[in-house]
């Protein structure tokens, strides 16, 4: 489960990435969500934990619990960046304000640090 839940991400990213590069910003913001998602899937799967992988809240809090303040895989600072990456998703995807390029390369950014931070964490 953990190779599939990165290739999904890798596969994300990179179509994140695609997405901004054709001013799709809206569409670039709610792949780099899942992104940083589906890696997060990956990196509790690393550690045997099984996820509900529908339930965006608990795999969030539970990627915080276990591998950044439990057993400190991850770094302090990653501890928002899941939960603000869904909520600029959100914004692209439910409300009628546009997400700006700005917005967009922010979200790209911050989603490709937290997927390379869970890569790099990952047991070989």
């Amino acid at each position: 489960m953990k190779t599939e839940f990165l290739t999904k991400s890798q596969e994300n990213l990179k179509a994140a990435e695609l997405l901004l590069a054709n001013q799709l910003y809206n569409a670039s913001a709610n792949r780099a969500y899942y992104a940083a998602f589906q890696a997060a899937i990956a990196a509790l799967a690393d550690i045997g934990f099984e996820a509900e992988r529908k339930n965006h809240g608990r795999i969030q809090s539970n990627f915080v619990a276990e591998l950044i303040q439990k057993r400190k895989v991850y770094p302090g600072y990653l501890k928002s960046s899941l939960m603000e990456l869904q909520d600029v998703r959100n914004d692209a995807d439910y409300d009628a304000q546009l997400i700006s390029q700005k917005v967009a390369i922010r979200q790209l950014k911050k989603a490709q640090e937290l997927v390379t931070a869970i890569v790099n964490g990952l047991q070989p």
